[in-house]
């Protein structure tokens, strides 16, 4: 459709020069009113209307003042709607809502022949004007419509100004709100030009307070490095002379020492403590000269014990060693049993392989090894079937003395020698014990405290 492009009073005075409809199309935005347009739009209705009208278009969101002071006149019963206006003012047809291409090309067809009609009426009327009666009754009804048509038209350049009046202050709202922004950006710049400045000056500062503070750090190094410097070189004869006298005092300390231990060691050398232990397990102990000979200790053992054991030989343990004839005359400290020493008395009648192991070939240790089982097997069980009880210490000492003070003849001695001998093998396992292949003797500390066990927390088990 083609829409009159210029103004509402303009498109009125131009329907009034052409002698054309006026057409007045109030749309709104639902969905009869997108419709309607369409229908307008149509090629077909564009080509109906293009002669002797003069359309314009009024959206109720743009215009809705001037369709209030229209609907003044010509009340607007629904949206959308189309006004057909002819030379006089009067709608020569209304379409209320919404009609197709084809109703709406009729309507337009109907508009044209009606405005034809009023035309020819218009002409003949004006013929006849002098003659008809009511010639002045029309004129009255034509004029009283052209006042209405200037009072719409004045009316209507007043809408016209106040909407260019509103549009510019719009503009100028427009143009305030943009300078508003415009300085709170300036603003903005300006307050972050400023603040960047500060940082950098604080910055700056910063790095400015830290530079004179390793300055003052280097002046202060340097300062305590030349004293020191200073210190060193004052103090340098004085520490020579403090180490010399540290180092003569550490001597003479050193040597005091020395000199002590020596006499120590020459004091405790200067006397043997020897250990007496005895087959029954007992012992008892003595301090000698260690420049004394071995004999004299042996003396003072046979003192003590008396005729107990008779003629004895003396032994150590640790190492293994038995002292013959030869070492009874030498010295105890020749001997190593000084400043301590622990000696056992082994009877006469008792083999030493009783004491120490035997030191017999090694025929003799496998015999030994490959008989023990046979040996201690009889010996369990003999103990059960032809032994008595052995007789008590007391008893085999005094044994032993009688022995040695009653001497008896050679007959009944023999017997007894026999008793005794067997009474010593007996009493071999008990005297000594056997761990692995090394045999020690028995000592009065031996019991079941040395089979004891000990658990996790210390305490000991039986």
């Amino acid at each position: 459709m083609l829409w009159f492009r210029g103004t509402i009073p303009a498109a009125i005075a131009a329907a009034k020069q052409q002698g054309s409809v006026f057409v007045v199309f109030v749309s709104g935005d639902d969905e009869q009113s997108t419709q309607m347009s369409a229908s307008w739009e149509d090629q077909k209705v564009t080509e109906a209307a293009s002669d002797g009208f003069v359309a314009i278009k009024i959206d109720i969101k743009r215009f809705g003042h001037i369709l209030t002071l229209y609907m003044l006149y010509d009340p607007v019963v629904c949206i959308p709607s189309s006004f057909f206006i002819g030379d006089n003012g009067i709608p020569l047809e209304v379409i209320a809502g919404s009609v197709s291409a084809e109703e709406l090309i009729t309507r337009i067809h109907k508009v044209k022949q009606m405005h034809a009609v009023k035309n020819e009426a218009l002409e003949n009327g004006n013929e006849l004007s002098a003659q008809s009666p009511s010639f002045q009754a029309n004129t009255t009804s034509e004029n009283s419509q052209s006042r209405r048509v200037e009072l719409c038209e004045t009316q209507l350049e007043t809408i016209k100004k106040r909407e260019e009046k509103r549009k510019e202050e719009e503009q100028k709202e427009i143009k305030k709100e943009i300078d508003r922004r415009k300085t709170g950006k300036e603003i903005l710049d300006y307050r972050r030009r400023h603040e960047e400045e500060l940082t950098k000056r604080m910055l700056e500062e910063r790095s400015r307070e830290k530079a004179e503070e390793k300055a003052a750090r280097e002046r202060i190094k340097q300062q305590i490095a030349m004293d020191r410097a200073e210190r060193a070189a004052r103090f340098a004869k004085t520490k020579e002379e403090a180490e010399a006298a540290k180092a003569a005092a550490q001597q003479a300390k050193h040597a005091e020492a020395e000199a002590r231990r020596e006499a120590s060691q020459k004091e405790r050398s200067a006397i043997a403590r020897i250990q007496f232990r005895l087959p029954d397990g007992s012992s008892f102990t003595n301090q000698f000269p260690s420049e004394a000979p071995l004999e004299e200790a042996r003396q003072f053992a046979a003192q003590t014990v008396g005729n107990t054991y008779g003629n004895f030989s003396l032994a150590t343990m640790f190492p293994r060693r038995e002292f013959t004839k030869e070492d009874y005359g030498k010295k105890l400290l020749d001997l190593e049993l000084a400043p301590s020493a622990s000696i056992v008395l082994l009877p006469a009648g008792r083999p030493t392989t009783s004491v120490v192991q035997a030191s017999g070939g090694n025929l003799w240790k496998l015999l030994g090894t490959i008989l023990y089982p046979l040996i201690a097997g009889w010996k369990f069980i003999s103990n059960f079937l032809f032994t008595s009880p052995p007789p008590s210490q007391p008893t085999a000492r005094a044994g032993h003395q009688q022995e040695h003070s009653n001497p008896l003849p050679s007959s009944t001695v023999e017997p007894s020698r026999q008793a005794v001998r067997k009474r010593v093998l007996e009493k071999r396992g008990e005297d000594f014990k056997k761990e692995g292949k090394i045999y020690r003797l028995r000592t009065q500390d031996d019991g079941e405290d040395e089979n004891n066990t000990w658990n996790g927390n210390s305490t000991q088990q039986m």
